[in-house]
């Protein structure tokens, strides 16, 4: 993937949103009968029979963010539009003081920008590793837009009876999205390498995922709703140091 070298023209959420196309393709089950039985079964109870299949979806979070070795509440809201890329923007309470920000992956360029009391710098980044590291959350959160997972193109894999794989490519970046999927047929965990410095140092590809603790429907769509994230996936790194994210979904929309 290739950040372009100009910035391009700041869009808002709700620009982003409104950008997404609307198609008119419906979910069939019987589009899935290629796809290996696991990930057959999870797309089945993941998405309604007859729900307009999504390229867009909005959502309304709050939860705990770890900065540095301290958890911190938000409230944040969230466009991932599969044609462009990702915005969330929050705000999240440091010593009683808010910080708004937002993290932003569209057109392929990456940036995050977050603001005490809305005015002053605390944090500050773009570039080229940067927008990969973005790519790799996108291509994670595809578990909130389980449409995109419909597409011929994904190529499944069934690892063990718990285990199936997407490979894909999302962004010009190659994807091998892996969710465990309980015996309700509901994801209980999604990993994939993802692009980062979460020791600080130079950026490599390192386990990234979540546990999914929980799901509920939104417009025809079920999907993880409390969800626990971070680095070191599947090590015993993850909850020592790994581990920054905690939400919760609240509510969800799809276009």
């Amino acid at each position: 993937m290739v950040e372009t070298m100009t910035k391009t023209q700041e869009i808002s959420l709700d620009e982003l949103w409104e950008s997404a196309s609307i198609g008119n393709q419906v979910f069939d089950p019987e589009l899935l009968t290629d796809r290996p039985g696991l990930a057959r079964r999870y797309l089945e109870n993941a998405i309604a029979p007859g729900t307009p299949l999504a390229t867009a979806v909005r959502l309304w979070m709050h939860g705990e963010i770890k900065l540095g070795k301290k958890w911190h509440p938000f409230k944040g809201e969230e466009v991932i539009c599969w044609n462009r890329g990702m915005i969330w923007r929050a705000i999240a309470w440091m010593n009683g003081l808010p910080i708004w920000g937002a993290d932003r992956i569209v057109d392929g360029v990456g940036e995050m920008k977050w603001k005490i009391l809305g005015l002053f710098p605390v944090m500050q980044a773009s570039g080229v590793d940067l927008t990969r590291s973005g790519v790799g959350r996108v291509q994670v959160e595809s578990m909130w837009l389980p449409s995109i997972l419909c597409n011929p193109d994904i190529s499944w894999m069934e690892l063990n009876a718990s285990q199936v794989q997407a490979n894909f490519t999302a962004f010009g970046e190659p994807a091998k999205l892996t969710l465990t999927v309980n015996g309700q047929d509901v994801p209980e965990q999604v990993k994939l390498d993802r692009w980062g410095n979460p020791e600080g140092e130079a950026f490599h590809y390192v386990d990234f995922g979540g546990i999914a603790e929980a799901s509920k429907t939104f417009d025809g769509y079920t999907i993880p709703t409390e969800l626990r994230a971070g680095w070191f996936f599947g090590s015993d790194r993850f909850e020592s140091e790994g581990e920054f994210f905690h939400c919760t979904i609240d509510k969800a929309i799809y276009r």
